[in-house]
């Protein structure tokens, strides 16, 4: 099958985007692999599953059914961080929950001197972190582990910054759009409202920052208010909120 045979095949399944962004990075179009794609694409399955890649802060990231795709609001976290480092900081930083490793990559690229530990509680994120920080060259500078943020003593370090896309969505919440729905549920939902993995992380973060340490989250739409005051409640001092592009409150900075 040619390149635009395929092209015609996956534009009827989806829109033209998605065939464009397909076409332009597989190299195999034997009929069998384009049907599947196309068959994915009428699932509603995002272009990132399909192609097993995702850009993050200019940087390449491979995905799978293991880990939430990289997504631009995200970003905002990222810059958040960029933005407090000067030179010649050199911070030691924690990611909680790190999936496809793509925060603590474009961390550990973009500030002179960084080094982390990523951690996750699903096996096959793991898997996916270690593959992205090995193409990208960070071997070296990031450790990748297994790690649950419930767990206080999950590591003795003591880190500069901690940063984590926790899940947030309410268990039940079915505004969930179609393309989540092909992310582990794990990555996405959780308990209390979606507030149970801010209150394990305010409770226990306290143990792993040093002195004059900052944590930034990612947080759902609306849930600003809740989370500061769970913060608040466990002792974190509040520094600032960041907006994404779409003028959504999406980063909450705190300090002990």
């Amino acid at each position: 099958m040619t390149k635009n045979q395929a092209f015609e095949i996956l534009k009827s399944a989806g829109d033209i985007r998605a065939a464009r962004i397909i076409t332009e990075n597989t190299d195999n179009f034997s009929k069998i692999k384009v049907w599947r794609m196309a068959r994915a694409l009428r699932r509603g399955v995002p272009v990132a599953k399909i192609i097993h890649q995702k850009w993050f802060y200019g940087l390449k990231f491979y995905t799978n059914q293991y880990t939430l795709d990289p997504r631009p609001d995200t970003e905002t976290l990222v810059s958040a961080v960029i933005a407090d480092c000067g030179k010649n900081v050199r911070p030691h930083i924690l990611d909680l929950g790190t999936g496809t490793g793509c925060i603590i990559s474009a961390l550990v690229k973009n500030i002179y001197g960084a080094t982390g530990i990523a951690v996750d509680t699903s096996r096959g994120a793991l898997r996916v972190a270690r593959r992205n920080i090995k193409n990208l060259g960070l071997g070296k500078s990031v450790h990748i582990a297994y790690g649950n943020f419930n767990n206080a003593k999950m590591t003795n370090d003591k880190f500069d910054i901690i940063v984590s896309n926790p899940p947030y969505i309410a268990m039940g919440d079915t505004r969930v759009n179609i393309g989540a729905k092909h992310d582990p549920m794990r990555a996405l939902y959780a308990k209390n409202n979606g507030l149970a993995a801010y209150e394990n992380i305010a409770r226990n973060a306290r143990h792993w920052i040093r002195d004059g340490g900052k944590i930034y989250l990612e947080i759902g739409d609306g849930m600003g208010t809740d989370v500061r005051k769970i913060f608040s409640d466990s002792g974190w001092i509040f520094n600032r909120a960041e907006y994404d592009l779409a003028g959504i409150e999406r980063v909450l900075i705190f300090s002990i």
